[in-house]
């Protein structure tokens, strides 16, 4: 009888060990292809994660849009590049004058113009020493652009617009109004083209409560009068 159930356990302990060779040789043989499918499939998703975006033409088209139709004036800091003349490019600042120094060049006329006018003049001029220069004008810094406050405010002067500037915006710049300021009868002198100047109402109190018609852009040279 010992012997009979003896028998029996090794029957079983062989068995049992057999099936687990053959689980194991499976798992070996599988796992080479698992590891081979992750190796080809990883450059192609760090391919697809890493690669950059095309950028927005829309954006790209509105920036050359405003920045051609800009008009410099004093204090703006312009960049001059001349293609393949290092010495020649450089970020220049439009005087109180209106004109601009670079070397070799000497002085250039530059308030009044746009950055496409202002390329063409230095090219002409250029032409004379470069053999088909290239030239790129861009408006750095835009500091030309000003508004006034004057009045029941913190800080009254002239200030450098920020587009797009409110009311609102230029009275916190200015360091908001005085304990006695009459904000009902606030209102903006804006010169026109026609050389002609127009009153606008401004509600301060309507404004801080929402009303988008009370609270509107400023232009350049307006300015904005606290009683």
């Amino acid at each position: 009888m010992k012997k009979m159930i003896s028998s029996i356990r090794r029957r079983v302990f062989l068995t049992s060990a057999a099936s687990l060779i053959l689980i194991m040789s499976g798992w070996a043989q599988s796992a080479p292809n698992a590891h081979s499918d992750a190796v080809v499939s990883s450059p192609a998703s760090k391919d697809k994660a890493t690669k950059p975006s095309a950028p927005s033409q829309n954006l790209s088209s509105a920036a050359v849009s405003a920045d051609a139709d800009f008009v410099i004036g004093p204090d703006d800091v312009l960049g001059i590049n001349v293609w393949r003349e290092p010495e020649m490019s450089r970020s220049v600042p439009v005087r109180p004058d209106g004109k601009i120094s670079l070397p070799l060049l000497g002085e250039f006329e530059a308030s009044g113009l746009t950055p496409r006018q202002l390329q063409a003049k230095l090219a002409k001029q250029l032409a004379t020493l470069v053999s088909n220069p290239e030239v790129t004008v861009i408006v750095e810094q835009i500091k030309s652009q000003k508004f006034n406050i004057v009045g029941e405010v913190g800080h009254p002067g002239s200030f450098t617009l920020s587009k797009p500037m409110t009311v609102l915006d230029a009275v916190a710049v200015a360091g908001g109004l005085k304990d006695f300021a009459k904000p009902k009868k606030m209102y903006v002198l804006r010169r026109n083209r026609d050389g002609s100047t127009e009153k606008i109402a401004f509600n301060y109190k309507k404004a801080i409560q929402g009303s988008t018609n009370q609270n509107f852009e400023l232009q350049e040279r307006d300015t904005i009068v606290v009683p």
